[in-house]
């Protein structure tokens, strides 16, 4: 049943379109919860599709909730957006976490809603509290002592097998037992203990009951018969009311520094019927149609899709585009969608640095896609780059300039014969090393070091006209780092930070665990990560010989496309050097 205008908790206030209604009469109830506000979680793709994928399920009824806003200093409950209900009175809290920065969030949650923090002290009154989403598929750890189970992959492949088995009525340590031992892709961190050695680094992990040693990540397969697109349409999102569609998962092009590439490998694109056929489903809603996916520009299909007359005007947009993908089809899609902004990513200023992170393009490349696009008529651009790579130096951050100045000449030839300058957007994001990259090795910038980066690009374009340079904050991506890579001593790091209202720098101050041991160390070879109990499938020696080949600035070749040619584990015929 799909509802009407609905009144948000927190004091929003939006017409949305697409919730499910069920009565709870006799089902599990679930309060499926985005630890971030909601215009956040509702402009997340996965949010909405595991409140899809649990509503599915004919005995469940799921209720989205969001983190609530402040209210003179104090927290309100958490009341969920169709029934405001508060979460506690559900049977399971099931967060739905994709950002490191966004674990904070689950302690004020909890709290709000009136449970012990430690999954430990939960009695049975208490509901289940489950988490999953990509940081979970990277490293819980740091919020394992909060979290009664993880779900470990993609939703679509974890959720029937876990509710066959959940049964909320159930003894709860007996109930996590029987779903660890029989549901594919669960973790259960009360039933593993970390040790650590005196020099602080982790040596055996304990397995306090017969669960199994390492926990498999669960993947679709094949994506041609599981559809991912919006399941609420509101204004109150980053994207306005645009129907979003996945087209994609995974990335051939095997970035080091991008989970996302190494995660959901083998990549698998959906065929154009299904995908044809969910436009067709979102031009029903809205002209806006979003597509998704971290090599959208890599579909088999984008020109055909793009460019069928469905008789009426349809506006595409694009999560991202590779600057040596832009072809004459492509553009004319995007003039077509009368785009105004368009994005490219080089990553690095300088042709070194991206052999280093194995981007694949060159400055060729991209400086003709800046002018093709003005060409086109799409007169703003966007630039994104990172700072503080493995072996960066400053001739290299200087040449994050030197591009950009290249770029801007380029895109100031072209705009001149459209009779318009647009504006260029250089965006800067601090390097983060990600579990299950080749990077994990990697010793993060220190902030000084990254303030100082942003400085030299900041000053060399302060007097380049209608170029605008925006950059992260140093200090929320050394916290992102000290999550990224921390284990669960990190979760007492949390938990004092919670006990501070989110005062950081006076919990690092005040805590016994320093967080440096997780930034800006290097690893060695062999050392045991606290995410390695995950199975990827992934080969962890394929991963460090692709970090040797970065110090050495040699470039691999990408991942096959074509799952039935991909081993999965990245030790194939196609990562052999170039």
């Amino acid at each position: 049943m799909v509802s009407g205008s609905q009144q948000l908790p927190g004091g929003h206030a939006a017409t949305e379109r697409g919730v499910i209604r069920k009565s709870a009469a006799g089902r599990i109830r679930v309060a499926l919860v985005y630890p971030n506000l909601y215009h956040v979680g509702m402009s997340n793709l996965g949010f909405q599709t595991v409140y899809r994928l649990f509503n599915d399920i004919d005995h469940v009824v799921c209720e989205r909730a969001f983190l609530p806003e402040q209210d003179g200093g104090k927290n309100r409950r958490v009341l969920t957006v169709e029934s405001q209900k508060p979460i506690e009175d559900f049977d399971m809290i099931a967060f739905s976490i994709s950002y490191e920065n966004d674990a904070p969030g689950v302690l004020t949650i909890l709290e709000a809603a009136g449970l012990p923090l430690p999954a430990a002290q939960r009695g049975a009154t208490f509901p289940l509290v489950l988490a999953g989403g990509v940081f979970c598929f990277l490293n819980p750890e740091p919020l394992a002592p909060f979290i009664d189970a993880f779900l470990l992959g993609e939703a679509e492949a974890l959720v029937p097998g876990f509710f066959q088995i959940f049964d909320p009525s159930a003894d709860r340590p007996e109930n996590l037992l029987s779903m660890a031992q029989q549901v594919p892709g669960l973790y259960v961190p009360a039933f593993y203990q970390p040790r650590y050695r005196e020099d602080s680094s982790l040596a055996e992990v304990e397995r306090l009951a017969d669960v199994p040693a390492s926990v498999s990540r669960l993947i679709v397969p094949d994506l041609s018969g599981v559809p991912t697109a919006s399941t609420i349409l509101t204004p109150d999102t980053t994207f306005d009311d645009t129907y979003l569609i996945e087209v994609s998962r995974g990335c051939p092009h095997g970035c080091r520094f991008c989970s996302a590439g190494y995660v959901y490998r083998p990549p698998r694109f959906r065929p154009f019927g299904l995908l044809d056929r969910q436009v067709d489903d979102g031009c029903a809603f809205t002209d806006r149609i979003g597509l998704v996916g971290a090599a959208v520009s890599d579909l088999p299909d984008l020109h055909e899709l793009c460019g069928k007359d469905r008789g009426r005007e349809v506006r595409f947009s694009f999560s991202s585009l590779r600057a040596d993908a832009l072809d004459g089809p492509l553009i004319a899609a995007l003039k077509k969608s009368r785009v105004k902004t368009a994005t490219i990513a080089p990553d690095a200023g300088s042709e070194r640095m991206r052999r280093v992170v194995n981007k694949g393009i060159t400055e060729d490349h991209v400086t003709a896609a800046a002018e093709t696009l003005v060409a086109a008529g799409i007169p703003n651009l966007k630039v994104y780059f990172m700072i503080g790579l493995p072996t960066e130096t400053d001739a290299d951050v200087a040449a994050i300039v030197d591009l950009v100045k290249r770029i801007k000449h380029r895109f100031l030839r072209t705009s001149r014969g459209k009779g318009h300058i647009g504006e260029i957007t250089v965006s800067l994001s601090s390097f983060v090393p990600k579990p299950f990259t080749p990077f994990q090795w990697a010793p993060m910038d220190e902030v000084k070091t990254l303030k100082t980066k942003i400085k030299m690009v900041k000053t060399g374009l302060k007097r380049t006209a209608n170029v605008r340079v925006h950059a992260d904050v140093p200090r929320w991506a050394y916290l992102q780092g000290v999550i990224a890579r921390g284990d669960r001593r990190v979760a007492d790091l949390l938990l004092l930070a919670h006990a501070n209202r989110g005062n950081w720098p006076q919990t690092f101050k005040a805590s016994p665990v320093n967080p440096h041991y997780y930034v800006h160390r290097e690893r060695t070879p062999d050392e045991q990560f606290p995410w390695d109990f995950i199975d990827h499938g992934l080969d962890k020696s394929f991963l460090w010989k692709e970090y040797q080949r970065a110090l050495d600035g040699r470039t691999s070749a990408p991942c096959p496309v074509d799952p039935s040619k991909c081993s999965i584990c990245g030790v194939c015929e196609g990562n052999s050097d170039r």
